[in-house]
């Protein structure tokens, strides 16, 4: 069984995901609009991934017979800026999420909930590398601004993710 606190935060992480999801897949479109395809499709693969993210803790509270809270997920903002002013928000938002998942791994640790601990350590884990990557992208794309071609050749580079 899992604890009601452990269930209420693993619930809101749950809709943090599924938020996240929605406001990279936005950001997609804002980028394909403006023929920025490359940046367009990493932010596309990215939603799919943070969705993906809010099914495994779907299954995890499932599996541990708790009771799935599902919320109303608030629209994402739909006015964005070039993509380096989006991958900053990006490198924000990533953030926010480690220190919300980080939360919930406290939370676990504080109530001996051994089996959600191990849990959340894939999701510390990948934290590592989303910010990891998301950071990389912010400092290339401060690096070479977004006039020239150097921006149109990272953007072709990140149509292969």
């Amino acid at each position: 069984m899992i604890s009601t606190a452990t269930q209420t935060a693993l619930n809101a992480q749950i809709n943090a995901e599924q938020y996240t999801s929605q406001l990279y897949l936005a950001m997609s479109a804002h980028l394909s609009e403006k023929s920025f395809k490359g940046f367009a499709h990493w932010l596309r693969v990215q939603s799919a991934e943070e969705a993906t993210h809010a099914l495994k803790l779907v299954d995890f509270i499932l599996d541990r017979y708790g009771r799935l809270e599902l919320r109303t997920i608030n629209p994402p903002p739909t006015g964005f800026n070039g993509p380096t002013s989006i991958f900053e928000m990006v490198l924000a938002h990533e953030k926010d999420n480690t220190a919300s998942i980080s939360k919930c791994y406290e939370l676990a640790k504080a109530e001996g909930d051994h089996a959600t601990e191990i849990a959340l350590q894939w999701f510390v884990t990948e934290q590592v590398k989303e910010e990891l990557a998301v950071s990389e992208l912010v400092d290339q794309l401060r690096a070479i601004g977004e006039q020239g071609g150097a921006i149109w050749y990272l953007d072709h580079n990140l149509a292969k993710r």
